[in-house]
């Protein structure tokens, strides 16, 4: 509990924005083992390689911690999350077919920045 609350405020809400240090290397590493574009082509935010590493505000932030269910059971027992905090069990997470998880699957939709935003219908 100890090294999750301290990793919590890590991510807390801040009068400045949370600063990312991408180094140079993992911005030129695979985004996936299975795919070789680079990172930074993935991202489709460069325009050309980076040749020096880049630090870079982060604008939205949400974070999912994945917990021991014993540190889940205390936590939510005594604990109340941040807008930007997500909380699960993680054998949640590594279960078998755990994406199709209704609860897990409304937790991350929740989590998603556009759920901070108005779907409209499109009109034809």
């Amino acid at each position: 509990m100890t090294n999750l609350l301290d990793k919590r405020s890590r991510f807390a809400p801040s009068t400045h924005s949370l600063m990312a240090f991408c180094p140079l290397p993992w911005l030129l590493s695979p985004a996936l083992t299975d795919d070789p574009t680079p990172r930074w082509l993935a991202t489709g935010v460069l325009r050309e390689a980076p040749v020096t590493a880049l630090v870079l505000p982060v604008r939205g932030l949400r974070v999912l911690f994945g917990l021991k269910t014993r540190h889940f059971d205390r936590f939510v027992s005594s604990q109340l999350p941040h807008p930007h905090e997500f909380f699960v069990p993680m054998d949640m997470l590594t279960a078998k077919d755990g994406d199709q998880d209704p609860g897990l699957r409304d937790l991350i939709s929740r989590a998603s920045t556009r759920a901070n935003v108005l779907e409209r219908a499109q009109v034809a």
